[in-house]
């Protein structure tokens, strides 16, 4: 998978923005889904609404046959096609030995060696007003201490088109936008976007969404998100979630806004711009304010113990970024992060100070790091042109500003023909086990060869 600098990761089941599909592949398993509240008298609307869309969400088939009963019946010609991928990949790494947040590898168990299996399937069949699109994923993983193997729906989507301007559509969606390569402030389900590792999957989450795209310039959404999808857990804080999203276009510009409002918590605010000024210079940023759910709060005095708030205060999250591209297709990405939500410095070694005092103190750490520690980052990205040769190659540098630790990593792949490509993917984490970036890991390498079918 070749996530570009300059340029959102392409779909897989094909372009477009809100009025269109947009989808990206995280891992998840289909979980059990509730029949939803009853539908008789004493119902609101949205309640009602709300109960249509749990139901229709609990399979593909149900979603296809509700989204077409209501339209009159057509004689389009329907297309089927498919493609998979099969990946194969031993992982090796090299754990943190004075790890305070895990000591001895007591509290998380992270395996040092595991072996990868997976098939990723893309499968869509489509008319002129309907679309139906699954991406399965068959995985199989071993560590030397256990097996684990997973069959789920990373994606899917029933999607019709009422006229127009107008589609309606239910499904596992991933809601990801904006241009942000290191984390993306601007979207509340996946701030962390996975395109700073080229072989994470990403799973979407159940919604429901009506969209209008009255041209090429502007698209508005309104979606009612479920939950997390095949992964959700009791404490999801984006359970019966409304997200409404509005778009803009030009030649040279784009920007976005979202604002979404979960049952429990404050609202969040999102936007996202970019421009391009000229064939060499990309620049953009993404904004937000917002709450979070759950927090572990961590005194700047190391005397003072951990507390746990239901709800933070409001803060804002900020990325700047500028990408240059040069004359033989290769790439620069710099970007600057600034997270609100994150520790101070003095709340960071404090946050350390703690977990060392012993396992209890460290698995609540653990348990409850923010997803980010700090305020401050820095984060580059130096790549070879993705449309020319057979091969493609990415290196990439994350500094923490507020403790000085780095994460460096390198991606590279070779296409041995037009369906076998071999792949590689290295990190170095430095710092020390008190800081940000080597408090679990200090290394790893991961191998591996990708077969793209048909």
């Amino acid at each position: 998978m070749r996530l570009g600098a300059t340029t959102t990761a392409t779909p897989p089941f094909g372009k477009g923005g809100w009025g269109g599909l947009r989808s990206w592949p995280d891992q998840t398993t289909p979980g059990q889904v509730s029949p939803g509240p009853p539908l008789g008298k004493g119902v609101s609307l949205r309640d009602r609404s709300r109960g249509i869309a749990t139901l229709a969400l609990s399979s593909p088939v149900l979603a296809l046959s509700l989204l077409s009963a209501p339209l009159p019946a057509r004689a389009d010609p329907w297309a089927t096609t498919w493609d998979a991928a099969l990946y194969a990949y031993p992982e090796i790494r090299g754990l943190a030995d004075d790890s305070v947040l895990n000591s001895g590898n007591q509290i998380a168990r992270l395996p040092e060696t595991l072996v990868t299996g997976e098939a990723r399937l893309n499968l869509r069949a489509e008319s002129r007003t309907f679309r139906l699109a699954l991406r399965p994923i068959l995985s199989v993983q071993d560590t030397s201490r256990d097996s684990h193997r997973e069959a789920y729906l990373a994606q899917w989507q029933a999607r019709a088109l009422l006229d127009d301007a107008w589609a309606v559509s239910l499904g596992r969606e991933v809601f990801n936008w904006g241009p942000a390569q290191f984390r993306s402030p601007s979207s509340p389900f996946y701030f962390d976007n996975a395109r700073s590792n080229p072989l994470r999957e990403l799973s979407g989450v159940d919604a429901a969404k009506l969209a209008w795209t009255p041209s090429r310039q502007g698209s508005a959404s309104l979606a009612y998100v479920r939950d997390r999808g095949h992964d959700a857990t009791a404490a999801d804080p984006w359970r019966d979630t409304w997200l409404m999203k509005a778009d803009l276009r030009g030649d040279d510009w784009a920007a976005g806004l979202a604002l979404v409002q979960p049952t429990v918590g404050g609202l969040f605010a999102g936007a996202h711009l970019q421009k391009t000024l000229d064939e060499a210079w990309l620049v953009y940023g993404e904004l937000s304010s917002s709450t979070r759910a759950n927090v572990l709060v961590s005194p700047a005095n190391p005397a003072l113990p951990f507390s746990l708030a239901i709800e933070s205060p409001r803060r804002a999250t900020g990325l700047v970024g500028a990408t240059r591209t040069f004359e033989n297709g290769h790439s620069l990405t710099l970007e600057y992060l600034h997270d609100g939500h994150g520790y101070s410095h003095a709340e960071s070694r404090a946050f350390f100070a703690r977990a060392a005092s012993g396992l209890p103190a460290a698995g609540l750490a653990l348990a409850n790091t923010p997803r980010l520690l700090n305020r401050n980052y820095l984060h580059v990205v130096l790549q070879s042109n993705l449309l020319e040769g057979d091969d493609y190659w990415r290196l990439m540098l994350s500094r923490n500003l507020d403790d000085g630790s780095h994460q460096w990593a390198g991606y590279g792949e070779h296409a041995v023909n037009g369906h076998l490509s071999l792949f590689s993917l290295a990190s170095l984490h430095t710092g020390g086990p008190r800081r940000e970036s080597a408090s679990l890991l200090e290394r790893s390498l991961t191998l591996g060869l990708r077969l793209a079918l048909p």
